[in-house]
């Protein structure tokens, strides 16, 4: 592994120093071995950095000498990767934006020039909102498209579960790439990774999920984008500081438009009043990456008459429990309901999600 990657490493580390000083240190100078042994009036002259911070990094890259190689040693142990912002494998859509990451670690493949979209969305989701996300990131990743989100609970998950049926995404985590955060979503970390895809952190392994990082983390995820789909989101969700910091970059922003009486659809159709592009199918999202999809042939149902009943009262975007679907049933229960719900669900006709509930795997 590159010393001078982890001595970069150690720098950061330095109260004060954050990515727009060390930015600026490595435009004076991208010789890693001469910033680490610089002394302080050496320091401010490259970086053009006040003296008494220049002094502080000079004090601290001394105190912590062989801390670069501990670093080493346990990224390598973690089979966790790192690049640098000099280092052409960096991608470049990322050194675009208002201080950029000097330092990335990841798990998996990383491909700089991938063409990404973001997709970003609340927590606190609905039915609406998780069969949005599903579909639009299988959709988009099957035209080579990577999906970029953050793996948070809800919206994210559902992106980066939809990208993995059909093609590569990303989760940009706002703790190290070894910590699974939520803790759920350890496999969905691991099956992206395994998939082709890749796990990346600007934090240091072990790292910790803390409040102050996850607006951090935004930046990534819209600055690894040429654009920025917002799924579903409150007036007040954080995925709006992800579809700003995109607008600051000058990245596109599209926004699926919800229910005027739902507030978790506000910040989608506040942004949509303030001019990001609506979009209703997945198709008027590649239409902005210029790729023209050919509709897939629609399947034909081969379903027997229990199966048929249960299919008539399920819809895309609102999943019902078994309890819901033996209310709604015209000719009332249906015996082995459990049975048929998996044979419908193993040939890819309902899907059933984490709360148990089943609707149709496609849109009419």
């Amino acid at each position: 592994m590159d010393e001078a990657n982890f001595r970069l490493a150690i720098m950061l580390r330095c109260p004060g120093i954050g990515c727009r000083y060390m930015g600026k240190l490595l435009d004076g100078c991208q010789d890693m071995a001469r910033l680490w042994q610089a002394g302080a009036e050496e320091l401010a002259d490259i970086g053009k950095i006040p003296l008494a911070l220049a002094q502080r990094l000079a004090d601290y890259c001394r105190q912590h000498e062989g801390e670069a190689a501990q670093l080493a040693a346990t990224c390598e142990k973690r089979q966790i990767k790192v690049v640098s912002i000099m280092e052409e494998n960096y991608p470049q859509v990322l050194r675009e934006i208002y201080a950029p990451p000097v330092l990335l670690y990841y798990r998996g493949t990383l491909v700089p020039d991938a063409r990404r979209v973001a997709m970003v969305g609340s927590r606190k989701y609905s039915g609406y909102g998780e069969a949005a996300a599903l579909e639009f990131a299988e959709k988009i990743a099957a035209q080579g498209i990577t999906v970029v989100s953050g793996a948070a609970r809800g919206i994210d998950t559902f992106s980066h579960r939809g990208a993995l049926k059909s093609g590569r995404t990303v989760a940009v985590l706002g703790c190290g790439v070894d910590v699974a955060y939520p803790l759920e979503n350890r496999r969905l970390l691991q099956e992206i990774v395994d998939g082709g895809g890749v796990v990346i952190s600007e934090y240091e392994p072990g790292t910790s999920p803390l409040p102050a990082f996850f607006p951090a983390r935004n930046r990534i995820i819209s600055g690894l984008a040429e654009g920025t789909l917002v799924v579903e989101a409150a007036a007040r969700s954080g995925s709006l500081i992800t579809a700003e910091m995109a607008l600051m970059a000058g990245r596109d922003v599209y926004a699926i438009p919800g229910s005027i009486y739902a507030p978790g659809c506000d910040g989608c159709n506040r942004l949509i009043q303030q001019g990001a592009k609506l979009v209703m199918t997945p198709a008027d999202v590649l239409e902005e990456f210029q790729i023209t999809a050919a509709a897939p042939p629609r399947k034909s149902l081969s379903l027997k008459p229990e199966e048929r009943q249960i299919y008539q009262v399920l819809s895309f975007e609102h999943p019902l429990t078994m309890d819901e679907i033996i209310l709604s049933l015209p000719d009332g229960e249906i015996a082995n309901l459990s049975y048929w719900l998996l044979n419908m669900e193993l040939k890819g006709i309902v899907i059933e999600n984490e709360m148990h509930a089943f609707r149709r795997a496609e849109r009419e």
